[in-house]
């Protein structure tokens, strides 16, 4: 077939995703998401609500977690308005049997798991100095053991399928300072990059890819809670501020992270592993 027969529009559709002439790109129809970190803990986008929402648009049937289950539930009744397949349950991803339990609900219901999205994070501030050992403890266990708890438990079933995708949303605090106090949420970052490329090269013979998203200064609704932490609460100060220090001045949103995880969870990636996409408006390659 000729090029120009096929490549005559382009067009966005939340039924049938995104049409290219008479091929279907980025499409997820028959493949299974379990998204963990579903929610959003206000009204608007986060990055784990725009993801679940987008992979439901292409085709996917979704499966969402959240520690809090009307954060999930919510994001849940958004797909199923939009005409969308998708299930929730509430999950602390710090604790392997509630890991396990979601993931073996996720089959049950489904099939199969073809797309990981590990999308669980959480920054508290201080040093080294003055952080409790507890806080940096939990801290770890929040941004990269519920990471590695749910890969331990999806990667034997994307063996058994014969491939999958994983992907790791990641944070630019594991590239460089970005104006904040927060020792153990940095380390625990930049450890989430190195265990996804680590793991992506032991599996890839089989298939499996793993990668990064890193998400620069977004503009979610996180955003009033990270104000109390590291403004003293001036929320319109901080959201200045945070445009200000990016590149593009203005930060991204949860739509920006959910686009470059929808590329990694699609086919047309499939040549792609072990490596970090990064959404931060040019922050870090301006301060390199």
């Amino acid at each position: 077939m000729a090029i120009d027969c096929v490549i005559d529009s382009l067009q966005p559709s939340l039924d049938t995703g995104f049409l290219y002439g008479e091929w279907l790109v980025l499409n997820l129809q028959g493949k299974v998401a379990l998204v963990m970190g579903c929610g959003a803990v206000a009204e608007g986008w986060g990055n784990g609500r725009a993801s679940a929402t987008l992979l439901a648009r292409q085709g996917a049937q979704v499966y969402g977690t959240d520690l809090q289950l009307s954060h999930a539930e919510n994001t849940r009744d958004i797909v199923r308005s939009e005409g969308g397949t998708m299930e929730v349950a509430a999950c602390d991803v710090t604790q392997a049997e509630q890991v396990n339990r979601v993931v073996d609900d996720c089959v049950q219901r489904f099939g199969r798991i073809d797309i990981l999205v590990n999308n669980v994070g959480l920054s508290q501030p201080g040093g080294p100095v003055d952080m409790l050992e507890s806080v940096w403890d939990s801290q770890l266990e929040v941004n990269l053991k519920g990471a590695f708890l749910a890969c331990k438990r999806v990667l034997p079933l994307m063996q058994a399928q014969g491939g999958g995708s994983v992907i790791n949303i990641s944070s630019v605090a594991g590239l460089r300072y970005v104006g904040k106090p927060q020792v153990a949420y940095a380390a625990a970052k930049a450890a989430l990059m190195q265990f996804t490329r680590t793991t992506a090269v032991i599996h890839a013979p089989e298939g499996i890819r793993l990668n990064c998203v890193i998400p620069g200064l977004m503009h979610t609704p996180l955003i009033e809670g990270l104000a109390a932490k590291y403004a003293a609460g001036d929320t319109a100060g901080f959201i200045a501020h945070r445009h200000q220090q990016v590149p593009m001045q203005h930060m991204g949103d949860g739509w920006d992270v959910a686009h470059a995880v929808l590329f990694l969870a699609a086919d047309e990636s499939r040549y792609i592993t072990a490596t970090e996409i990064l959404v931060d408006g040019g922050l870090v390659a301006a301060t390199r």
